[in-house]
């Protein structure tokens, strides 16, 4: 099974959320990553969405998705033909001793250390997740405290727009 990014177009309405992710969990799809946010025309909202997948349960994915009232436009963001990222913050436990390994470490990943505590470091890093799964292996000596990722989004290269 492949991943499949999916850019959706959607109108800015109460609850359309709500009602893309459960489109999902009644035909007992499963959604990898959801992100969503306005874009700069208010009327829409952006929702990008990773599931996994042939292409036959993408193709079933994306007709039911059309069929919503709220959706104006879907797209598949290719790997040749976009830039997908994720935001990850890490906390981790630190003594003395080992907040100069971990500062050496993010500073490989060009990693934003976004707080420093008598016992811990946060670690701020955006990148594909690729890049996050091999910082977070190197980061997997160390005591993690807390970890949030916020999910795949994306646009297609170029002047191509969903709006």
């Amino acid at each position: 099974m492949k991943q499949t990014v999916l850019s959706l177009l959607v109108d800015n309405n109460p609850g359309v959320l709500a009602r893309v992710a459960s489109l999902f969990s009644r035909r007992n799809y499963n959604i990898e990553t959801i992100s969503a946010g306005r874009t700069n025309d208010e009327r829409f909202t952006r929702i990008t969405v990773s599931v996994s997948g042939d292409d036959q349960v993408v193709e079933q994915i994306r007709a039911q998705i059309e069929k919503l009232e709220e959706v104006r436009k879907i797209s598949v963001l290719e790997d040749k033909t976009s830039v997908c990222r994720e935001l990850l913050l890490l906390k981790v436990f630190a003594n003395k001793t080992e907040k100069q390994d971990i500062i050496a470490i993010a500073d490989i990943f060009r990693a934003k250390i976004v707080d420093v505590s008598r016992e811990s470091v946060m670690i701020e890093l955006t990148g594909n997740q690729n890049k996050l799964n091999a910082f977070l292996e190197l980061m997997a000596d160390f005591e993690q405290l807390e970890l949030v990722r916020t999910g795949l989004t994306g646009l297609e290269r170029g002047m191509g727009t969903l709006l």
